[in-house]
């Protein structure tokens, strides 16, 4: 087992290692494994908020298998506090610069022979798992976990359901939500943070059953210290990120995406750790696999009574697996040295109200659907598991939006309807740019019993209802959806994959003759990021 510091020459490595005893490093210990620490934590996101303690852990691991493990930082946005305004904007963003800055600390220094990345919430897993794509260093994700959660998903619903409707005043609806969010980790829901924490494990890229432990428990704490020393094994054993994340292994995650009803965020954020890896993962292969794999696990947004923590108690990945063991490549490599199959033998489901029967599910096909049509000729996508029967087919005529902002004014007007097709528009990666979440505009619209959305921005994975994103082509690329006018009749159905606006063909030409796509002042940052992205149907990875 080599150590890269002694790929440089005698002097480079002298001052190096000068350096780094400056630091407080012991000499004598600069030729063992030299694993980077990449955390995310900072005292903003609650879901990071505890990664110091969690960092402790795996770094002590990584000594106890005589490795010498160096920490560094990396930014990390929280989702729930940047809602709803113009700092939605940064979030998506924010992925590349998290595997931009992870690449920058490991190849700028240039001794580290493996890599652990810590991290849990939305955009800030898949920034860590594109960097450890990126630089293939042996190594392995830690996930920071799961919050409890002391209420049920349908009491967190009607507390902000009743502050919308002016029924609870703001410290009532803080002492609630802080009752579902009521310390350190991921929000408890099966949004993206939660959905991302199980992709990883999915992918083989974490240790068995570490995707929702509760945080800061001690079984974390030990999982924790147990993937320090693990990441020097893999070290020494030359196991590398592109040896697990294969092929096989992103359509392990993706089956198990859509049998969980996982976040959409996850079609955009899979493609996008794949195209590091060299592999690329089309819209239609979600769709593809939707179609065979059943939908199986009903916690919240798709079921409000269960949220992950619900989910672990059931057996957590490693029995969500097991069950989809016929519809799985258990073949592929994993973290542990040993295949999926491996990992997963002898695993059990302990509630089968949360995890059921391959055999009898929840619905026959997976949690997510990929529409297309003249109004997403790449693709849209949509949580059908989260969609009621009765919305499942849907005509309306279009009201017509340019921004979040610009809904958000016509909903307090009064200006929304029953029946509605609300078009939100020029909110995509470059659009936006961006791509915002637009959850509160779901939230907001789930007074209405029969109201469709339909962007090109994107969804929260606590999104629920007929809300349909993802639009690609996007509106400032020229999309059908810039050309949408009001009252146009906009017709949906989930099971024939089709997101029509009824137009015809040579009118739709004409308004693209006339058509002047929308440019949206930004700062300087959102516009370089505009002129990188790609469409949100190819992972929206930079070009």
């Amino acid at each position: 087992m080599g150590n890269r510091m002694n790929e440089v020459t005698p002097f480079s490595r002298a001052i190096m290692k000068a350096h780094l005893c400056s630091c407080g490093v012991n000499y004598a210990s600069l030729d063992k494994p030299v694993i980077a620490v990449a955390n995310s934590w900072n005292e903003i996101v609650p879901g990071h908020v505890h990664l110091r303690q969690v960092a402790d852990r795996v770094k002590r691991g990584i000594e106890q298998a005589d490795g010498v493990a160096l920490e560094f930082n990396t930014i990390a946005v929280c989702d729930g506090i940047a809602q709803g305004h113009k700092g939605m904007k940064y979030s998506l963003p924010s992925r590349e610069t998290i595997a931009d800055s992870v690449e920058i600390m490991v190849e700028a220094h240039g001794i580290f022979d493996g890599l652990v990345v810590l991290s849990s919430c939305d955009k800030i897993v898949p920034g860590m798992l594109m960097a450890a794509a990126r630089l293939n260093l042996p190594g392995l994700a830690v996930l920071g976990g799961v919050m409890p959660n002391h209420i049920k998903p349908k009491e967190s619903k009607a507390a902000r359901r009743a502050f919308l409707d002016g029924k609870l005043d703001e410290k009532g609806l803080v002492e609630i939500t802080n009752q579902y969010y009521p310390g350190p980790g991921a929000c408890p829901f099966l949004g993206t943070a939660n959905t991302m924490q199980g992709m990883t494990e999915a992918l083989g890229m974490a240790l068995p059953n570490t995707s929702w432990m509760q945080a800061l428990s001690e079984e974390q704490l030990d999982a924790a210290e147990a993937a320090g020393r693990q990441a020097v094994e893999l070290v020494r054993q030359g196991i590398k990120p592109r040896d697990i994340m294969t092929r096989e292994a992103f359509e392990n995650a993706i089956s198990v995406l859509l049998a969980m009803g996982g976040s959409l965020n996850a079609c955009l954020h899979l493609p996008a750790i794949a195209h590091e890896a060299g592999i690329e993962l089309p819209m239609e292969l979600f769709d593809t696999i939707s179609r065979r794999v059943p939908f199986l696990a009903g916690v919240t947004p798709n079921n409000q009574e269960y949220t992950t923590n619900d989910l672990q108690r059931a057996g957590g990945m490693s029995a969500l697996m097991q069950e989809l063991r016929p519809l799985i490549r258990t073949g592929a490599l994993t973290v542990t040295g040993r295949s999926v199959g491996e990992n997963i033998e002898g695993a059990e489901v302990l509630d089968r109200d949360v995890i059921r029967e391959l055999s009898k599910p929840l619905d026959a096909e997976g949690g997510i659907a990929v529409l297309k049509g003249n109004l997403a000729a790449d693709g849209a996508l949509v949580k059908q598991s989260a969609v009621p029967e009765e919305l499942r087919t849907f005509a309306g005529p279009a009201k017509v939006f340019q921004s979040e902002e610009e809904f958000e004014e016509a909903y307090e007007a009064g200006r929304i309807s029953e029946g509605d097709a609300v078009i939100i528009r020029y909110e995509g990666p470059k659009g936006g740019p961006g791509m915002r979440e637009l959850h509160r505009c779901t939230e907001i619209l789930g007074k209405f019993k029969r109201v469709a959305l339909v962007t090109d921005g994107r969804f929260s994975g606590a999104s629920a209802g007929l809300s349909i994103g993802y639009a690609s082509p996007e509106a400032a690329e020229g999309g059908t959806l810039a050309l949408v006018e009001d009252g146009d009749l906009v017709e949906i159905d989930i099971a024939a994959r089709s997101l029509n606006v009824r137009v015809s063909e040579a009118e739709l030409a004409a308004r693209a003759e006339r058509l002047e796509v929308l440019k949206k002042e930004a700062a300087r940052f959102l516009r370089l990021y505009a002129g990188q992205t790609t469409s949100a149907a190819s992972g929206a990875v930079r070009r």
